[in-house]
């Protein structure tokens, strides 16, 4: 082993997992309680191109996704 200190881990962005038959609407209301329901299930869109953008059916969550609930760490 090295004597060298450990770096210390940076900020990850905050993620969920859906659960089975869960929506946007009801995973943005779960991970994000305190915001408009409109407003988080926009939130979750844009913040979430990889999931949305290009699955048949549109808006279709799987429990294998990882859905990001906040914008990108600048």
């Amino acid at each position: 082993m090295s004597d060298q200190a450990a770096t210390p881990l940076s900020r990850q962005r905050r993620f969920v997992t859906p659960v089975a038959g869960e929506t946007l609407e009801g995973l943005a209301a779960r991970a994000l309680p305190d915001t408009a329901p409109a407003e988080a299930a926009d939130g979750i869109r844009s913040w979430n191109l990889h999931i949305f953008a290009m699955r048949q059916p549109r808006g279709l969550l799987l429990c294998s996704d990882v859905v990001f609930v906040e914008p990108p760490l600048g």
